[in-house]
């Protein structure tokens, strides 16, 4: 589906940077139904964004992105897909984001984050280290979240360190991992 958009205008910093929607349709069936918003932290220029619009699953998805160029792409994907009218967004750190504007929406809403990385380097270790993400460690971004949402859904490397998720989780509820795999590759 967003290869097919892609090549008729879609504007991307570079095409990988497009998910895709398999993520977004499984949480949008995963997640609890008395939660209807769906806040996606670094929303680049807007693969998951506009996949979780597409599902139909959310009344409003909200788009958080530092970069003011990937917001204006986004936003014009967003267009493309005809999902514009879904999605509000908003050109920031999404820390400061979620506490100025969205903070009244988090009993009814889940945060996805697919924070970055810290660069391509992440894939050539055999297994990530989540205290080197940047510009936020795997702490700051769950304790920073955990404040304002209890439901959180992290999209991260797919060799991260298991067990620096699982000690993250202060909660006496499991953390669930679950491993795609996507047109022969592993998401």
């Amino acid at each position: 589906m967003f290869v097919a958009r892609f090549l008729t205008g879609t504007n991307a910093l570079h095409p990988d940077h497009f998910s895709y929607s398999k993520v977004a349709q499984h949480l949008a069936e995963v997640t609890p139904a008395t939660k209807a918003i769906m806040i996606d932290c670094f929303a680049g220029v807007g693969g998951n964004t506009i996949a979780f619009a597409c599902s139909g699953r959310w009344k409003r998805v909200y788009a958080i992105e530092k970069d003011e160029h990937a917001v204006t792409c986004g936003k014009h994907n967003a267009m493309l897909y005809g999902v514009d009218h879904l999605i509000s967004w908003f050109q920031g750190d999404c820390f400061k984001v979620i506490q100025d504007e969205l903070a009244p929406l988090a009993s009814h809403s889940i945060v996805f984050a697919s924070p970055p990385w810290g660069g391509p380097g992440y894939s050539t270790q055999p297994v990530f280290d989540l205290t080197t993400m940047q510009p936020y460690s795997l702490h700051q971004l769950l304790s920073t979240l955990r404040e304002f949402v209890t439901e959180i859904a992290l999209f991260l490397p797919r060799t991260s360190d298991l067990q620096q998720l699982a000690t993250a989780n202060r909660s006496s509820s499991k953390v669930k991992a679950i491993h795609y795999c996507m047109e022969g590759a592993s998401k």
